[in-house]
């Protein structure tokens, strides 16, 4: 009987010890994936062409014209540009005139 009670004690001891290491792995991969997307992050400047619920285009100096897709919310800054106004787009991944965004955008600032 007491040998049960040890096992159990143990038992629950390293199931404890078990969850909490692996509770504090989470926070560093969720920081860890915020500080190498801002390292990785590209920005383009241009003129807003379009924009949709889903995306907006962005076209260069060069007349290239850029898709940017978004899920959810609207990036930061996208509701204070207008159609016409010269933006700059800060993002992570890599565009494209022909393959579709693969990425994220981080911002868009109205330049002046």
């Amino acid at each position: 009987m007491k040998k049960k009670v040890v096992m159990m004690v143990v038992t629950m001891a390293m199931a404890v010890a078990m969850m909490t290491g692996c509770g504090a792995k989470g926070d560093t991969a969720s920081q860890t994936t915020q500080e190498s997307q801002t390292a990785d992050a590209s920005t383009i400047s241009g003129t807003l062409d379009e924009v949709k619920d889903f995306m907006f285009v962005v076209t260069d100096a060069q007349g290239a014209s850029y898709a940017f897709t978004f899920d959810g919310e609207k990036p930061a800054g996208l509701d204070d540009a207008k159609i016409g106004d010269k933006v700059t787009v800060t993002y992570t991944g890599e565009i494209s005139e022909v393959d579709p965004f693969e990425g994220e955008v981080l911002s868009v600032e109205v330049s002046k």
